[in-house]
């Protein structure tokens, strides 16, 4: 969706996603000069609504909790990762590997 489509769809004005965009919390594709944005910067900017309206959360909070979504959003796609090559071992490996980590469990 464009600029004017995404701001109408979170009932915010140009300036406050401006901030958004500056403070890196945002992050839109550009096309021919124009930002596009897509259904994760949706679900984004209704988490930074929730944060700074409901929750009464300053900006450098909010900058925090970007972060943390941020570094778990990599680490969800790196624990997939992992476990597609640990899947793609034999079973023997497979075993040993899980056998390790119930031992890292037990300590």
């Amino acid at each position: 969706m464009d600029d004017l489509e995404f701001r109408l769809c979170l009932k915010i004005d140009v300036v406050q996603l401006d901030f958004w965009i500056e403070q890196g919390w945002l992050i839109p594709e550009t096309s021919s000069g124009r930002r596009q944005f897509r259904d994760v910067d949706v679900a984004r900017a209704r988490l930074i609504l929730d944060l700074m309206g409901n929750m009464g959360v300053n900006a450098a909070g909010v900058d925090v909790v970007m972060e943390l979504v941020d570094e778990l959003h990599g680490l969800r796609g790196t624990m997939g990762r992992l476990m597609t090559a640990i899947g793609r071992q034999e079973r023997d490996v497979q075993r040993r590997l899980f056998e390790s980590l119930e031992e890292l469990d037990r300590v």
